[in-house]
């Protein structure tokens, strides 16, 4: 009883504070425990809090060490919630700020639904992305995934425009800059308000999060409570959301809880139409469309290298000067030996493997694969194309590629496996 009315004596916020901080791991305690205001009164620990949300937060993760570190010095534990206004206030005075200052224009972006090029690939997508820019989806959040440049920012950046309401968008850097700026500015609380304070929440490059786990942990809140809010909600990345590394599996599952769709690389007739639409002579654009990465970013690199030639040397653009313009971006032909090489590492077999009598069903998959992808691509003769993959004759090539024809009808996962090597090779 001596030493619990000696803590009673001394007992202060700051003591208390001090004690949790060794109690609890440090990201947490940073995002939800230290901006708080503590108070102590009539034996009461007082924490005040700025909604309902924090309040069941706190009260459901960390009840149990503050009632253990407010019990030693024989105070109880209320959280109460206040306006969130006066607590913002407080901590702003104390670091001289009188609000958080979103780096976030409100401005609407500039892309647009007309500007995108629609294929048969990426249709849904699309569509999708309209239905959540009108504000009449289903799902959320709407996860859009794909590799570099096949347009994901820009079909975020088209929904941002289109939508009629206040959204917020960020990039996953960005989120985890301020995330971070606004723990050490002691304003976590408006920058939370902020995020929330949204019909739609854009965050784009989703992958930045990783191995960030107090930032993690702070969108997974976000994530829930707008989506329980009625709010949309889009994700971009650069992968599915089960394989994001560095992110753990509970966060993963919240991505995936809503609708989740892949945006597919440029083919070459998107490239053709960008090349096109960005003002291209129609020509040129036959020529290197098939030429160049399935890349939105390379692509926009291209027309503004063909623009800025014709503006400075004032001058129109042939055929040979783009082959010298832009030999250091156009794809050179590779011979058949070279093709056979290099789907030899995409399909993991050797080459020696291929060109030799294995009948194992896997390598025999792969060589009848490649007979397929070599007579699409040059046009050679059954003869020509079984003597690259080891001296098979016509009858045997012509086998293989109706067996492989049958195949695709039903195994969509090799018929879009051999187109991509079709559209890489052609």
């Amino acid at each position: 009883m001596q030493a619990t009315f000696e803590k009673k004596q001394v007992v202060s916020v700051d003591v208390i504070k001090s004690e949790l901080s060794t109690k609890i791991d440090a990201a947490g305690f940073s995002a939800w425990i230290a901006p708080l205001e503590f108070r102590i009164s009539d034996s009461s620990l007082i924490i005040n809090v700025p909604n309902q949300f924090t309040a069941d937060f706190v009260g459901a993760t960390y009840s149990n060490v503050l009632n253990a570190v407010a019990g030693e010095y024989g105070l109880s534990v209320k959280i109460r919630i206040v306006s969130c206004a006066n607590v913002i206030r407080k901590t702003a005075n104390d670091n001289n700020t009188q609000t958080y200052s979103a780096p976030v224009t409100e401005d609407k972006g500039t892309g647009d639904f007309d500007s995108f090029i629609v294929s048969e690939e990426n249709a849904f997508v699309v569509s999708a992305c309209k239905k959540m820019a009108k504000g009449t989806a289903t799902f959320s959040p709407l996860f859009i995934y794909g590799p570099a440049g096949c347009g994901k920012t820009m079909l975020a950046g088209c929904i941002n425009s289109a939508f009629d309401g206040r959204v917020v968008m960020m990039s996953g850097a960005q989120f985890v800059a301020e995330f971070a700026r606004a723990l050490h500015d002691k304003t976590i609380f408006a920058f939370k308000d902020y995020c929330r304070n949204c019909d739609t929440f854009i965050l784009d490059d989703v992958q930045c999060l990783a191995g960030k786990r107090a930032t993690c942990e702070e969108f997974a809140q976000l994530i829930m409570e707008l989506r329980d809010a009625g709010k949309n909600i889009v994700l971009t990345a650069n992968t599915a959301p089960g394989n994001l590394s560095g992110i753990e599996h509970r966060l993963q599952s919240l991505f995936a809880s809503g609708l989740v769709v892949d945006v597919a690389a440029p083919s070459r007739a998107v490239r053709r139409a960008m090349l096109i639409n960005a003002g291209v002579d129609v020509k040129i654009a036959d020529t290197i469309a098939g030429r160049i990465s399935s890349d939105g970013h390379v692509i926009s690199g291209v027309v503004n290298k063909i623009h800025t030639y014709m503006e400075l040397m004032d001058g129109a653009v042939t055929e040979n000067i783009v082959e010298k313009l832009l030999a250091d971006t156009l794809k050179k032909s590779k011979s058949p030996v070279a093709m056979v090489r290099s789907m030899c590492e995409k399909l993991g077999v050797s080459y020696d493997a291929i060109c030799g009598n294995g009948r194992a069903r896997a390598l025999v998959l792969a060589r009848q694969m490649m007979m397929v992808v070599l007579k699409t691509v040059t046009g050679m003769s059954l003869c020509e194309i079984g003597a690259y993959v080891g001296g098979r004759d016509h009858a045997t090539v012509m086998y293989a590629i109706e067996r492989i024809e049958k195949l695709k009808e039903n195994d969509l996962v090799m018929s879009a496996q051999i187109a991509q090597l079709v559209e890489e090779y052609k």
